[in-house]
């Protein structure tokens, strides 16, 4: 990572609730003791109620207790064990998001729900990609709430890339068609399209999205060529029906999780990684427009233990 020590610094700050929550658990249960049956029970259920899952909790005290049973063992040792297991299951998914650059625009639909920190992501999400050189476009396809709308325009300014928009209540289909012709006459190498996120009327939106799809594929059969959803890590195990929801009304392929900062349930990103094996291209821990970056399962892992990296 181009800059180590302090983007590892910020993700460290930004779990700390997380970490606290975890570490304390494990630190009351070990005095220098023996991992008997009783230990590895509540140790599993510390690790449940850090949202990590049931899943990945038997997972990890199932692999500790045929190691360590009836050896002495230390939080620390404990600790370290867990991260070892947890970055085992986030390597998998720790993937930085591919921009496939025969294609021209890279058509990706971010989806989620309102207040997931879906517009925000998609303006750091393309001042990471023109960091990198890349010509972006967005397009402001939430035209369901003027907020969004404004929002997209002025995080956009703050990137330094364009946004194509209309009034609110404009046709969200047509929109998108218009900023992927914009996008191609305008030689960009990736258009990220915003979408509304109002699960309380799911027929709705899977029709809005459906035609999104419909509309895009008249100019590019191939688009969207990827699907982000992004979800707000407070939100803990209702993160798992998001993810079950947005896959049956969109061709997700990928996540984006914000608001680790401000969650003391950063456990459900090891809980979701397990469940769906979706890549998980992003992690933002904090408001500013560098707050975002690719995800790095060892640092998360021994960061969530209260670990050094």
């Amino acid at each position: 990572m181009a800059e180590g020590g302090s983007w590892i610094s910020r993700l460290r700050t930004g779990l700390a609730k997380s970490t606290k929550r975890v570490t304390e658990s494990i630190t009351s249960l070990f005095t220098k003791k023996k991992l008997d049956q009783k230990t590895l029970d509540e140790l599993e259920e510390v690790l449940i109620q850090a949202d990590l899952g049931v899943a990945v909790a038997a997972r990890l005290v199932g692999k500790l207790g045929k190691e360590r049973f009836g050896k002495e063992v230390t939080d620390e040792e404990v600790r370290g064990a867990f991260a070892d297991d947890i970055a085992e299951i986030l390597e998998p998914v720790a993937k930085p998001l591919a921009i496939d650059a025969a294609r021209k625009p890279h058509v990706v639909l971010v989806v989620g729900v309102n207040g997931s920190g879906k517009t925000t992501t998609i303006a750091k999400l393309a001042h990471v990609l023109k960091g990198e050189g890349r010509k972006v476009m967005l397009a402001a396809g939430d035209t369901f709430r003027a907020a969004a709308v404004e929002q997209l325009k002025v995080w956009g300014e703050r990137a330094g890339v364009p946004v194509v928009a209309k009034a609110q209540g404009a046709d969200a289909a047509g929109l998108a068609y218009e900023a992927l012709e914009r996008a191609r006459t305008e030689n960009c190498d990736v258009l990220l399209i915003d979408t509304a996120g109002r699960l309380h009327n799911k027929t709705n939106l899977m029709e809005e999205l459906a035609k999104m799809v419909r509309v895009l594929r008249k100019l590019d059969p191939s688009a969207p060529h990827s699907c982000l959803l992004v979800l707000d890590a407070t939100v803990g195990q209702n993160a798992h029906a998001q993810v079950e929801t947005f896959k049956n009304l969109s061709p997700v392929d990928m996540l984006a999780v914000t608001k680790l900062d401000g969650s003391a349930k950063g456990g459900v990103l090891v809980a979701l990684a397990e469940k769906f094996g979706l890549p998980v291209v992003a992690v933002g821990v904090g408001e500013g427009i560098d707050d975002l970056r690719p995800f790095d399962a060892r640092a998360f892992a021994r960061g969530l233990m209260g670990l050094p990296a």
